[in-house]
Parts: C-alpha cells; structure tokens; sequence
C-alpha cells in the first residue's frame, strides 16, 4: 500500500507539506502542490479518510436527502448535488425516504449524530414533521426543493413553485385557451394555484372541478385522472400537468381518447426531467435552475451557515415552449 511517506519522497518533500496539501489545512506554494498532487497521481495514493477526519475534524461528506431517486427530478438534484461536491473535493452520502415518515424519522434521528459536515434536504415530503430532530445538530442543515410552508430556523434554498404554475397559465393564456385542466401531484397545491391565478388574472374563472388530483404522483395514476377528466370533460382544449411523469400520461390519455396533441388539447408540463421525453412529442414545460440551486445550497452549507430568519432564496423557473401547445381552436383562439 502506497503511504504519504512514499509520496513525500517521490515528491521531494516533507510527509508534514504532503498531509497539507491533502487535508488543506494549511497553503502550500502552487508548484510544490503541483508537485504532490503529481505524486499522488502516479503511485496511486489514497488518503486514510478515518485519519484525516480524525486530524481535521472534517469528515469531508455531506449528507442528502430525497424523497427517491425514482422520480426523475430528484434523479437531476442528487447528480447536480455530487457535481457540485465533488468539485469542491467533498463526498456525498445519500438517503432516500421512500414516502415512509418513519423511514425518514429514523434516518434523521441516525445522521444528526454521524460525522458529517453538512446536510441538504430536498423536497419536503414525509420530512416537515421531523425536522425537530436537527435542532441540535453539530453541521449546518439546508433545505432545498421546499414546496411546502417553509419551517423557521433553516436556510432555505428552492423554488417559485407558485410562479412556475403562473407561467403555464399565463402561456396558455396568450394561445387563447379557456377551457383548461390541472393534472396535479397531491403535493403540488401550489403549482396549480398560481396557474388558476394566472387565468383568473386574465378574466377566466376556471371551476372548482378544473384541479384534478393524481391518486398517486405515477404514469399510472396520472393516465386513470387524465382520462377521468377528459371524459368528464370533453371540450377541454388545454391542460397543465404538474410534473413531467404526469404531462407523458396526459399525451396517452388523449391518444386513447382519439384526441391529438395540441392540435385538440395543448399540454404544459413542470420540472423538464428526462422523463418528458417519453411522451414522443417536445413538451412545453416550466423548467427548473436545478443546477443553480444545488450548486446555491451546497454553497451555503459549505460556507457560513446563514442565521435562523435568514430570508430564503427564491428561484424563479421558466417557460420553454415546446410541440405540445398551439393556439386554441374557435373565436378565443383565433
């Protein structure tokens, strides 16, 4: 096994600059780092990270938490979230709280005492209630991805989710539309109130009835509301899925029900995952700074932590037109 002796003598250096350069607790000039680092490459060197933990106090790892990597937009968050660790020379220890509170409870409970340097939390579901558990934590505790009522004592990174709602109502809007549906997730409230607002802004009052909830935030469960609506609701000519996996089982439903996308029904989606991809045409869609806000999140935990009441940061989302709208049919649209 390579040591840091051998590196120190490869790179004509003492074992105590070599330990400086690995754990950068104190600078070194460039070109003697340059020189370590070249060592380092060419044997092979691994540094003990139990040791250098124990000598900086730094575990160099930050924790993450996602409600699953199932769903293709904590799949961006969690690779934006690596990235923006491992360029900063940190590791990532990953958590999935598979929709189970008490899943969630116990890893919360199991990391506020393990030796980690920082902790994300992104998305807020199954985690609000628990996040008492991180009132004593010994590293600074970021939240991001937040659509819920934001909890006081933690500094916030996320979204304008409300805002993102506001822009597919607002864009289907201007294409003349106003018979228009809302395919939601049970947690995106908010998403589908800024697009009612959007709507009522323009003088339309959508029904109580135009908010259709998917039992279950899937394909599955999307296609069985999105064809419930529809039937329900023929002259339908727009509809907003709050998701992308929701937006792909709209296009099917339609499909099914021998309607053409958009030429009889214009579909907006939200997030722009990989997962849009699916529906065989180019999704109009909200899209999210996912990159801007891990990268912002991971700065703040990394960094000073911000003091409770600390304003959160909002990211505004924006609209990307795609195939999937086109201007309404009959006098509204024309």
């Amino acid at each position: 096994m390579v040591t840091m002796q051998d590196v120190a003598e490869r790179a004509g250096v003492t074992k105590q600059t070599v330990s400086n350069v690995v754990t950068g607790r104190v600078a070194v000039r460039p070109a003697t780092e340059a020189r370590v680092r070249a060592a380092i490459a060419e044997l092979g060197y691994v540094p003990n990270l139990v040791a250098r933990s124990l000598a900086t106090g730094s575990s160099r790892t930050v924790g993450l938490f996602v409600p699953t990597v199932s769903a293709p937009f904590y799949a961006d968050v969690v690779e934006e979230v690596e990235d923006a660790l491992e360029e900063r020379g940190y590791r990532l220890l990953l958590c999935t709280t598979r929709h189970d509170g008490e899943r969630a409870r116990r890893h919360l409970a199991a990391l506020a005492s393990r030796s980690v340097d920082a902790l994300l939390i992104a998305g807020d579901q199954d985690l609000t209630g628990h996040l008492p558990l991180l009132a004593d934590a010994r590293f600074p505790v970021v939240l991001c991805a937040w659509e819920a009522a934001l909890p006081d004592g933690f500094p916030v990174v996320t979204v304008d989710y409300e805002h993102g709602g506001h822009l597919a109502g607002r864009h289907l809007r201007e294409l003349g539309h106003e018979r228009a549906l809302v395919l939601a997730s049970p947690a995106h409230t908010v998403r589908a109130a800024g697009f009612l607002r959007a709507f009522r802004e323009d003088g339309v009052e959508l029904p109580a009835d135009a908010v259709r909830t998917a039992a279950e935030p899937t394909f599955r469960g999307g296609l069985v509301a999105a064809l419930d609506a529809l039937r329900a609701r023929p002259d339908t000519t727009a509809l907003f899925a709050t998701h992308d996996v929701l937006a792909v089982a709209a296009v099917e439903a339609a499909r099914a029900l021998g309607r053409t996308v958009p030429d009889d029904l214009s579909v907006v989606a939200h997030d722009d995952t990989p997962a849009g991809l699916l529906s065989g045409t180019a999704l109009t869609s909200v899209v999210l700074p996912k990159r801007e806000m891990a990268r912002r999140a991971v700065d703040l935990a990394l960094g000073a932590a911000a003091p409770p009441g600390t304003r959160p940061q909002l990211l505004l989302p924006s609209l990307v037109p795609g195939a999937s709208t086109a201007r309404a049919a009959g006098p509204s649209g024309a």
